[in-house]
């Protein structure tokens, strides 16, 4: 049975209605052709899960596709639409990615609402005028790009968005930022080219945003050193102008009704964040529910897990960042069947147990970053097949643990700040690499095999090592040109 069908860069005007036969259809990628239209067969494909067609001609989506409700990614980039179905994207309430950036679309659909586990969400270039408020509902979004388009506004629903973490809005014409859209967690806001006059003091309390990109704006209460220079002294500068509590006459709240309230929103939210607190140890009366999904401890004191997250059996995310745990916690993580996300970077965690990975198999991220000396001497990396993130910053590790290269399914692996010399050519293996962070370490050559991870690798960072094999100008073209020299050189050889 067919499940995978590539008919990229093919020159093709028309696709065939046979194509609907093809049932077990799971990714279909007709990219960079000459299509104006695709057949509407292709909603016979109820498998379908990733459809890729961008860079053809296509003017509209057959409604068809609806019913292909599997879909988890979906990218028309670079085409004609001037409308997105309703139906389609009500219908498709699974995808994770949608890719619609570079058409003639004037509107966002208003079931974009009905996408809760959407992460990325782009419609780059365009001619939309206005975000729906229904954009509430897209309670997963790590990532929004709507630069290049018609905005004047921003709804304040943007606001809501728990997770998202990049929001790129230049080159529209937005005369304001909401003060609503200042309680987002940020790490970069691009408000460059549009029509500012002023910025929400608010926006100074953003403390997560490490870039705010606001060049092009007729802002005249903010002098060009601060436009232009460091996020930080901005920010700085934007809090130092806030109102006091004793002058706004606001009461600062306590820590013990920031934590009631984090129990109460996490009985309709299903997520638990106590953040930032300074608490050594969380509150039995905090677990007021069963299914939360998601925890937040992290930038505390805790040195011990409490008993009662056992019970949480829901939870699929566990952020335990700066804390003081020394102990792996394999007992309570065992008895998480769902967890996909573990972070315990910066903790001053002793040495994993050799077979402490097997209790978190079904792991999607791990962040291990800034705990020195806590791998095992064999990391069992092997017992995480579906691991698609790894952080391990800072560790002091020597050598790439080899059984790291077994990890078929891994996107972004980052060992930047250790004491690595070699880079094997096992890196080959990893097919579906995507960023590879190897700043700040010891390597002085870089093997050609390397190259092979084009064109998956987007993101190659070498910052701050002593190669000596590869002229600098080569590697200042970026990660695109140096993988290519790299796969020159095999051929050469």
């Amino acid at each position: 049975m067919l499940k995978s069908l590539d008919v990229s860069f093919n020159k093709i005007l028309s696709l065939p209605e046979e194509i609907g036969s093809a049932t077990s259809l799971v990714k279909f990628d007709c990219s960079n052709n000459q299509l104006n239209d695709l057949p509407a067969s292709l909603g016979s494909c109820l498998d379908l899960l990733e459809l890729k067609a961008s860079n053809n001609c296509i003017t509209s989506l057959p409604e068809d596709l609806m019913k292909c409700s599997k879909l988890t990614k979906l990218n028309v980039e670079g085409n004609r639409l001037t409308v997105i179905s309703e139906n389609i994207v009500g219908s498709c309430t699974l995808l994770t990615e949608l890719n619609a950036s570079k058409n003639l679309l004037t509107a966002i659909p208003q079931s974009i609402g009905s996408l809760s586990r959407l992460i990325c969400l782009n419609f780059y270039q365009n001619r939309i005028s206005s975000i729906p408020p229904s954009i509430i509902g897209c309670s997963s979004l790590l990532e929004f790009y709507m630069g290049n388009n018609a905005l004047s506004s921003l709804p304040v629903e943007i606001g809501s968005l728990p997770h998202l973490g990049t929001l790129d809005l230049h080159s529209n014409q937005l005369k304001e930022y909401p003060v609503e859209a200042c309680k987002l967690c940020l790490s970069l806001l691009d408000l460059s080219n549009n029509s500012l006059s002023g910025l929400p003091l608010e926006i100074g309390m953003m403390t997560t945003l490490r870039k705010l990109l606001l060049s092009g704006n007729p802002l005249r209460a903010l002098r060009s050193s601060l436009v232009n220079g460091p996020t930080p002294a901005l920010l700085k500068y934007l809090r130092s102008r806030l109102p006091t509590d004793e002058e706004s006459g606001a009461a600062t709240p306590t820590k013990d009704d920031v934590i009631s309230m984090a129990a109460r929103m996490s009985l309709a939210s299903k997520e638990l964040c106590l953040g930032g607190l300074g608490v050594s140890a969380v509150p039995s009366e905090i677990w007021k529910s069963s299914d939360i999904t998601k925890v937040d401890l992290s930038n505390n004191s805790i040195e011990e897990l409490p008993i009662e997250l056992s019970s949480c059996v829901s939870i699929e995310a566990l952020i335990l960042s700066k804390n003081k745990i020394r102990e792996w916690p394999g007992a309570v993580l065992q008895s998480l069947p769902n967890l996909s996300c573990l972070k315990l970077d910066n903790n001053p965690l002793r040495k994993i147990p050799s077979d402490g990975l097997q209790a978190v198999s079904k792991l999607h991220i791990l962040d291990l970053s800034g705990n020195t000396g806590c791998l095992p001497e064999t990391a069992a990396f092997s017992s995480l097949p579906q691991l698609q993130e790894l952080y391990l910053r800072r560790m002091h590790i020597s050598e790439v643990p080899s059984e790291l290269l077994r990890l078929q399914q891994l996107r972004v692996l980052d060992l930047s700040q250790n004491s690595i010399h070699l880079i094997p050519q096992g890196f080959k293996n990893l097919a579906l690499l995507s960023e590879l962070d190897l700043s700040d370490n010891n390597i002085t050559i870089l093997p050609p095999e390397l190259g092979l991870l084009e064109p998956s690798l987007q993101v190659l960072k070498l910052d701050g090592n002593p190669l000596r094999s590869i002229r600098r100008a080569i590697l200042e073209r970026g990660t695109k040109a140096l993988l290519k020299y790299l796969k020159d050189k095999i051929v050469e050889g």
